[in-house]
């Protein structure tokens, strides 16, 4: 018998300098993890999140509400209270909605259901690079065409990488991030249509459509391939709960269940979710703000010497045109002002990417960009 605490003989001389690891899979050696600066800076506007807390009362109201969650049982597997709210507030059914850790779990889940594996996935870039990411992570073959030179669709180039490859699943990112282009809906049921041609699955990531005057969400219907994924995180100024959601027809609502864990909500993430959609009215006040901002801001930097993108989303990508972007970057954050730098990703160089914060934030961030620009 062994006594616990005391080294195991046998064991100690299996374990020798000389054995071999584990192998981490061939196809993921060469990805890079996901991540944004965490700078100790005064104003921080490089993750997209929301400059403004929840409204009065949220807070409390969430406490009050956890007080009463049975902690030793397991949270409602369905999430039901939340997925009937969420249905409400967009005329569907619960049947319609699936809630999930942040739309990157939603992006997973829709990847190990319809992808994985010797199938394909389409992107068109530049885009959101964690579409590719969690499809490599599946196993999904990604294939990816560019976006026209303003950055919005090339719908020829659409055409062809989905007749070529007829992806499993094609991604469509609207207002795509980083860029913050707006796909209109003509344009959305266009690559529908492409894609329902084969039996493949359109996939809009609207993780900022509250912010733009366009939306897919208005074209699910149980006829069409389409799914819809939103988020808390931004426009719900909760990005630390990290909740998200999926609208769709119901038969994909059913097939997710296969892939989705079990209990994978917690107790607390459906209750902040619940008691945020009763504080809507707020929220969406948030919402008009920063639209109001986000255009203050692109007319102060239209009198810079940058080039301008046009956003509907809660951040504006720019270019400085006779600055190194990646000093200008760097200088701001000695001015104590962090914003995202592209300039590394694909087609972007010198691009950087500010998201819109409070009106003093944004005040301090084109003060000291006008300081180096002049």
């Amino acid at each position: 018998m062994r006594v616990l605490g005391r080294p195991n003989a046998t064991l100690a001389r299996v374990s020798t300098p000389h054995r071999t690891p584990p192998r981490l899979r061939d196809d993921l050696r060469a990805l890079v993890g996901y991540h944004s600066p965490q700078l100790e800076v005064d104003v921080r506007l490089n993750t997209n999140e929301s400059p403004l807390p929840p409204p009065a009362g949220f807070s409390d109201a969430v406490a009050d509400a956890v007080r009463d969650i049975a902690w030793n049982r397991y949270p409602d597997r369905a999430a039901l209270g939340l997925r009937t709210k969420l249905a409400s507030r967009y005329g569907l059914d619960p049947a319609n909605v699936l809630a999930a850790n942040g739309s990157n779990e939603i992006i997973q889940n829709v990847l190990l259901a319809y992808a994985g594996p010797g199938r394909k996935m389409a992107t068109f870039e530049p885009t959101y690079a964690m579409h590719s990411q969690i499809g490599r992570t599946t196993g999904t073959t990604v294939v990816a065409g560019e976006r026209a030179p303003d950055f919005s669709l090339d719908m020829d180039i659409v055409q062809a990488v989905i007749a070529e490859h007829e992806p499993a699943v094609v991604f469509l990112c609207s207002p795509n991030n980083p860029t913050g282009i707006v796909d209109p809906p003509e344009t959305v049921l266009e690559v529908l249509a492409l894609v329902e041609s084969y039996g493949g699955l359109l996939f809009v990531d609207e993780a900022y459509g509250q912010f733009a005057s366009q939306s897919a969400t208005e074209l699910i219907g149980e006829d069409r391939s389409l799914v819809v994924s939103r988020t808390f995180s931004k426009t719900w100024s909760m990005a630390a709960a990290r909740l998200g959601y999926l609208l769709a027809p119901t038969w994909v609502i059913e097939a997710l269940e296969l892939v989705v864990l079990p209990y994978h909500l917690d107790s607390v993430t459906q209750i902040a979710g619940e008691t945020a959609l009763d504080f809507a009215d707020a929220m969406d006040q948030r919402v008009s703000y920063l639209v109001e901002e986000r255009g203050r801001v692109m007319t102060a930097l239209a009198d810079l010497p940058v080039e301008v993108w046009p956003s509907g989303a809660n951040f504006v990508l720019f270019r400085p045109t006779d600055a190194d972007g990646n000093a200008v970057w760097e200088k701001l954050v000695e001015d104590s002002v962090l914003i995202r730098n592209c300039s590394s990703w694909d087609r972007l160089d010198g691009c950087l990417r500010v998201t819109i914060g409070t009106r003093e934030e944004d005040d301090r961030f084109l003060a000291a960009l006008r300081n180096q620009l002049g």
